[in-house]
C-alpha cells in the first residue's frame, strides 16, 4: 500500500496512480474519480467545484492523462459546463512518448439526449477524437440524428443505457482504460453491474453540502467489496484509492 503522511514530500501526486497496472484480458479497466465531503456529499449547490481545490483540482485534470476515454453522465456535463479534455504540456508529451493520442475523448451517457449540440464539448472536440454519445434504442430518433451530426453515437441498451454494454462498446473501440467522472447515479449503475474496477476518492476537509452521495445505488443492488490500495494526505485532504477485490 502506498501511504504518504502529512509532512512527507508530496511530489507528483499522479505518480502512484500512474504506476497501477490496469490491464484486463476481457474488457477495459473502469476507474472512477470522485470527490466528497466528510459527511459524504458529492456537490454543493448542484456542482462539485467548491469541493475540488488545490491538489485535488490539479489531480482531477492530470488523472485524465491515464485514460483512453473519459466517461461522464449528461447531467454532470450540463451542470459542470464540460468541454473537450485538455491536458498540461508534460502530460501530453508523456502520452505521445507512449504512442497515445494527445488527449482522450469524452463519452457522454444520455437517454434523453437533451444536450446542446452547439456547445464546446462537441464543437471544439478534435476531429480525430470526436465526443462519443452513449444512448439507448428508446431515445428520440430526431435527437439521435442531431447527435450523429456532431458526435460518434453508440446505442448501448434498450430502454436505458446499459453499463455493461457501454463498457463493452468502448472496449471494442480500443479504449483500454475508462475514467468515469460521475455523476453519482451513473457511477451507482456501473457499480451495481459489477463494472467498476477502481475508485479514486478524494475526501475534502469540509462538512455539509447537498444531500447527494458520491454513488447512488439502484434499488436492490448488491454490495461490492473494495480493497484500499493507497492513502495520501495533503493540505488536510485525503486521497484514497480502492480496487475491487478479486472475489467481488
Amino acid at each position: 500500500m502506498h501511504l504518504l503522511r502529512p509532512g512527507d514530500e508530496l511530489g507528483d501526486l499522479l505518480a502512484p496512480y500512474a504506476d497501477v497496472d490496469r490491464r484486463r484480458p476481457d474488457r477495459a479497466w473502469v476507474m472512477a474519480n470522485m470527490v466528497g465531503t466528510l459527511s459524504g456529499s458529492a456537490a454543493v449547490g448542484g456542482r462539485v467545484g467548491q469541493l475540488s481545490a488545490g491538489p485535488d483540482a490539479q489531480l482531477f485534470v492530470d488523472m485524465r492523462s491515464l485514460a483512453d476515454v473519459v466517461l461522464v453522465g449528461a447531467e454532470t456535463v450540463r451542470r459542470e459546463g464540460y468541454g473537450p479534455v485538455r491536458l498540461a504540456a508534460p502530460r501530453v508529451a508523456a502520452r505521445r512518448e507512449q504512442g497515445r493520442p494527445d488527449t482522450p475523448p469524452l463519452a457522454i451517457v444520455s437517454r434523453s439526449l437533451e444536450l446542446d449540440w452547439e456547445s464546446s464539448v462537441f464543437a471544439d472536440a478534435p476531429a480525430d477524437r470526436r465526443t462519443i454519445v452513449l444512448t439507448c434504442e428508446a431515445a428520440d430518433p430526431a435527437r439521435i440524428a442531431s447527435a450523429r451530426a456532431v458526435a460518434e453515437v453508440v446505442v448501448a441498451g434498450e430502454e436505458s443505457v446499459d453499463p455493461a454494454l457501454a463498457v463493452a462498446a468502448l472496449s471494442e473501440r480500443g479504449h483500454r482504460v475508462i475514467l468515469c467522472e460521475g455523476g453519482p447515479s451513473w457511477l451507482g449503475e456501473l457499480v451495481a453491474r459489477g463494472c467498476l474496477d477502481e475508485l479514486c476518492l478524494t475526501v475534502a476537509p469540509v462538512l455539509g453540502g447537498d444531500p447527494l452521495p458520491v454513488s447512488i445505488a439502484p434499488p436492490g443492488s448488491p454490495l461490492r467489496d473494495f480493497a484500499l490500495r493507497h492513502v495520501i494526505a495533503a493540505d488536510d485532504t485525503l486521497f484514497l484509492r480502492y480496487e475491487r477485490t478479486a472475489d467481488a
